[in-house]
């Protein structure tokens, strides 16, 4: 289980220059496990479209019939040669002794296709791995290859597999991939052309181990996953190893989160900005965090001594009111007790 992880983690690829992208990853495991012995994830930019389980392709969150997208027939051609090329690798690996032995291998591969702006097809790219590391990465755009092996298998070895899939590049599993992209795109465009506006927080708490300041620019609930996130001192971007964090996280609801932080001192008198550039922005949102680190602390104290004010004037109110109150009764007693002797002496009278 942790080195499928592992080579989840290290397949994992972004079509940062991409319109669009289609991409499939592909498992193969020997030993006993809970997992299917050979299994795929078909995803549409980062919308999971499909999952083949060995036995059958079952669509993912569809809402309308994508029958037409996928030819049973490329399902069943691309799975009985990713299975084949799979069985050839192990063995190719175990010859070679590049896995580390052991009840479980697992080998992997990834496969990308791209649409650019306009709808131009773009590269194609493929990452195969073994053994909790990438072997080699082949890169197919404007009819050129680009093949590297990152392991000690020499090209030699692996060359007749290489001109056989390279083969299968030109004339089949390109204009597959780009085509099933296209159909996706038909028929997912309102899940993958949404857009979710960042919410902007600037963030400053006090750092107990330097005495003095993290500030952190925190943008979170947008969508599509690109986006441009800035810190600035007084105008100027603030060099990037400063900065701590940057990585992007997803939310539960299929949006995402970025957090950049920068620590500084207590004695700091710039003047820090939060700029945050997305597709659902029509501008930059900027939010600014005033000069004065030791700000928070004055609007504590200003907000203690108000409280404190506010205190003061109302206890001295009430000991105005209850004096007030006190000598009005004792004036009426004494208005009183006379009103009664005045009406004893005119009754004896």
């Amino acid at each position: 289980m942790d080195r499928i992880t592992v080579l989840l983690v290290l397949l994992t690829t972004s079509a940062s220059n991409a319109s669009h992208s289609l991409a499939l990853l592909s498992t193969y495991i020997e030993g006993e496990t809970q997992f299917p012995k050979f299994s795929y994830t078909t995803s549409l930019d980062d919308i999971t479209v499909g999952y083949y389980n060995s036995e059958r392709y079952i669509p993912k969150g569809n809402m309308t019939n994508e029958d037409d997208v996928i030819n049973s027939d490329y399902i069943k051609s691309v799975s009985d040669y990713m299975y084949n090329s799979f069985i050839r690798r192990s063995a190719l690996f175990r010859k070679h002794n590049q896995n580390d032995g052991g009840p479980i291998d697992v080998y992997q591969t990834l496969v990308v296709c791209e649409l650019l702006e306009l709808n131009k097809p773009g590269k194609m790219l493929t990452k195969d791995a073994a053994g909790g590391c990438t072997t080699d990465e082949l890169c197919y755009f404007n009819n050129n290859f680009t093949y590297t092996v990152t392991v000690n298998i020499t090209q030699e070895k692996l060359k007749p597999h290489l001109e056989e899939f390279k083969k299968k590049y030109e004339h089949f599993f390109y204009k597959v991939c780009i085509d099933t992209l296209k159909k996706y795109l038909k028929k997912r465009q309102n899940e993958v052309n949404r857009k979710e506006k960042p919410k902007i927080k600037f963030i400053q708490k006090s750092n107990s181990d330097s005495g003095g300041f993290r500030v952190s620019c925190l943008a979170t609930g947008f969508y599509p996953r690109h986006i441009n996130l800035t810190l600035f001192r007084d105008g100027q971007p603030v060099a990037d190893h400063e900065i701590t964090g940057g990585d992007l996280l997803p939310n539960g609801d299929g949006t995402y989160q970025m957090r950049k932080s920068l620590e500084i001192s207590a004695a700091d008198k710039h003047k820090y900005t939060c700029s945050a550039t997305h597709l659902s922005l029509d501008n930059k949102l900027d939010v600014t965090l005033e000069s004065d680190p030791s700000e928070p602390f004055k609007s504590a104290i200003l907000s203690v001594l108000i409280v404190l004010a506010l205190v003061l004037v109302f206890g001295i109110g009430a000991f105005i009111y209850k004096w007030r109150k006190r000598r009005a009764d004792s004036f009426r007693s004494v208005y009183s007790a006379a009103s009664t002797s005045r009406e004893d002496v005119e009754t004896a009278t």
